[in-house]
C-alpha cells in the first residue's frame, strides 16, 4: 500500500502529501457505496417532498384538511419561500462549509431539514406553514452545497462524473415515489382528510433518519483536512480509507503517483471566494451561469404547468396528473442512470453540449407538434420524457462542473452561488413568465413557452462547446490548483 510522502517545512505550515493522488487511485468498493448512500440518498427525499407538497395544495386548500390556507398561497406564496430559503440556505451553508467542513454541515444541513419537514406537518395556521417551508429550503440549499463538494472530494477522479449524475439525478426516484404516495395518502377513503398530508411528511422525516443513521458513518474530506491545517488527521483517515478498500476488493491498491504542496490556512473570504472565481476563471464562472439558468428554465417551461395543460387542453382530471408527472419523473431518472458513464468516457464537453443541445431541439419539435394539434396527453408526455431524459443529464452535469472547476477553498460556496442563481431564476422569474403563458389557455403563448426554455437550453449548450472544460478522469487539483497551492490560472 503506497503512503503519502508528507513533511512540514519549519513554521510556515507548508505541507507535501499525496493524499489526493491516494485517493483518486482507490478502485470502486463497499466503502463508496457507503459514501454515495450516506450523502446522496436526500436528494430522493427533496424529490419526494417538492412533489408531495405540489401534489396537496388542493387538499390542504379544502375545508377539513386542518390548515386555514388556500391552494394558491401553497403553489404561490410557500413555493417562493422554499426557493427564497434554499437560496438563502445555499449561501449562508457554503459560506460555513468551506470555513468549517463537509462532515459538520451535511449533518446540520440534513438536521435542519429533518426538523423543518417535521414541523411542517404539524402545521395549525399558514404563518407555521410558511415559516418551515422557508426552513426546509434552507436545509436543503445547504445540503447541495456541503454534499457536491464532499461528493467530489471523496469519489475517485475516473468514477466522479457518473456518481455525481446519478445523485443528483436520484431526486426524481423521489418524485416519483411523491406522486405515487400522494394518491394514496390523500385519498380520504383510506385516511382521513386532515391526517394524510401530515403523515405524508413523516414518512418523509422517517426515511431522512435512516440516511442520518447512514451519514454519520462517513467521513470528513480529507482534502480539506489537508488544508486547513489539520494534515496528522487527514493523514490517518486516509490511512483508514485505504485499509477498508482493500479489505472490500481483496487486493492490494495500486501505486499512487504524484503529491502537491500546500500552505496550510484558515477560512477563505467572501472577497477571496468572488475574485477567484469571477476574475482568475472567468470563463468557467460564465459557463457555470449558463448551465444553471439554462436548465432552469426549459425545466420550469415544462414542470411548473404541466398539469394544467394536461387538464385543460387534454381534459385530463386533476386527480390523475399524478401518474403523468410519476412517468415524466422516471424519464428523467434514465438520463443520469444510462448517460452518466460517458461523461467519464466520451468526456465532459461532447457530453454536456450534447444533452443541452438535443433537449433543447427536442422541446422545439415538441412545440411545433403540440402547436400543430398533433399531440394527445400520452404523446405529450412520450415528449416530455424524450426531452428530460437528456435534460435531466444536462441539468446533473451542471451540478458537477462547477463542484469541480474551481479551487478547494471555494468549492461549496462556488457551488451555492451558482445554485442559488440557478434556483433564483428557474424558482422566481421562471414560474412567473411561464404561469402567465401557460395560464391564458391560448395554444400559442404554450407553444412560446416550450420554445424559451428550449432556446436558454440550447444556448447554454453551444456555450458549453466553447467553454466546458475536459475535466474527465482528471484529479481535481489538476482541474484547479488550490489557492493555498499556487495562483490559478486563466480558464
Amino acid at each position: 500500500m503506497a503512503m503519502a510522502d508528507q513533511r512540514s517545512e519549519g513554521r510556515d505550515g507548508t505541507l507535501t502529501t499525496s493524499i489526493p493522488a491516494r485517493l483518486d487511485r482507490l478502485p470502486w468498493s463497499r466503502w463508496h457505496w457507503t459514501v454515495v448512500i450516506g450523502l446522496g440518498t436526500v436528494w430522493i427525499l427533496d424529490g419526494l417532498e417538492v412533489t408531495v407538497v405540489g401534489n396537496i395544495a388542493s387538499r390542504l386548500a379544502e375545508p377539513g384538511s386542518g390548515l386555514p390556507i388556500s391552494s394558491a398561497e401553497v403553489t404561490g406564496l410557500a413555493a417562493a419561500l422554499y426557493v427564497a430559503g434554499a437560496c438563502t440556505g445555499a449561501l449562508f451553508f457554503g459560506w460555513l462549509t468551506d470555513r468549517h467542513g463537509r462532515k459538520k454541515l451535511f449533518l446540520l444541513t440534513l438536521a435542519l431539514y429533518l426538523a423543518a419537514t417535521a414541523l411542517t406537518g404539524l402545521s395549525f395556521q399558514s404563518w407555521w406553514f410558511f415559516l418551515f417551508r422557508f426552513l426546509t429550503g434552507c436545509g436543503i440549499g445547504g445540503e447541495y452545497a456541503a454534499i457536491n463538494s464532499a461528493v467530489d472530494e471523496l469519489i475517485p477522479a475516473a468514477h466522479r462524473g457518473r456518481v455525481d449524475l446519478l445523485i443528483n439525478g436520484s431526486f426524481w426516484i423521489g418524485a416519483v415515489g411523491g406522486s405515487l404516495l400522494s394518491i394514496v395518502m390523500l385519498d380520504t377513503d383510506v385516511l382521513p382528510a386532515d391526517l394524510g398530508w401530515r403523515l405524508t411528511f413523516g414518512l418523509g422525516v422517517v426515511l431522512g433518519l435512516v440516511i442520518l443513521l447512514v451519514r454519520r458513518h462517513v467521513p470528513e474530506s480529507p482534502r480539506w483536512l489537508f488544508i486547513h491545517g489539520r494534515g496528522e488527521e487527514a493523514e490517518e483517515l486516509v490511512a483508514s480509507i485505504e485499509r477498508r478498500v482493500a479489505d472490500d476488493t481483496g487486493r492490494p491498491l495500486p501505486p499512487a503517483r504524484g503529491s502537491i504542496t500546500v500552505h496550510q490556512r484558515g477560512a477563505t473570504g467572501f472577497g477571496t471566494v468572488a475574485r477567484t472565481v469571477f476574475r482568475a476563471y472567468p470563463r468557467r464562472a460564465a459557463l457555470g451561469l449558463a448551465l444553471f439558468i439554462g436548465q432552469a428554465f426549459l425545466y420550469n417551461s415544462i414542470t411548473f404547468g404541466f398539469g394544467a395543460i394536461l387538464t385543460r387542453f387534454f381534459a385530463v382530471p386533476s386527480g390523475h396528473t399524478g401518474y403523468y408527472f410519476a412517468v415524466i419523473a422516471f424519464g428523467n431518472f434514465l438520463g443520469p442512470l444510462l448517460l452518466g458513464r460517458l461523461f467519464d468516457t466520451l468526456g465532459r464537453r461532447p457530453m454536456i453540449t450534447g444533452t443541452y443541445v438535443v433537449s433543447g431541439l427536442l422541446l422545439f419539435a415538441t412545440a411545433w407538434l403540440f402547436g400543430r394539434g398533433t399531440l394527445d396527453a400520452a404523446g405529450l408526455t412520450a415528449c416530455w420524457c424524450a426531452v428530460l431524459f437528456f435534460a435531466s443529464a444536462g441539468a446533473s452535469s451542471a451540478y458537477l462542473t462547477v463542484s469541480e472547476v474551481f479551487p478547494m477553498e471555494t468549492r461549496a460556496l462556488a457551488i451555492a452561488f451558482f445554485y442559488a442563481v440557478g434556483t433564483a431564476a428557474g424558482g422566481i422569474t421562471g414560474p412567473l413568465l411561464f404561469s402567465r403563458l401557460t395560464g391564458t389557455g391560448a395554444v400559442g403563448d404554450t407553444v412560446l413557452a416550450f420554445c424559451i426554455g428550449a432556446a436558454l437550453m440550447t444556448a447554454a449548450g453551444l456555450v458549453a462547446a466553447f467553454l466546458a472544460m475536459p475535466a474527465e478522469r482528471r484529479s481535481l487539483e489538476d482541474i484547479a490548483a488550490p489557492l493555498s497551492a499556487a495562483a490559478p490560472g486563466n480558464g
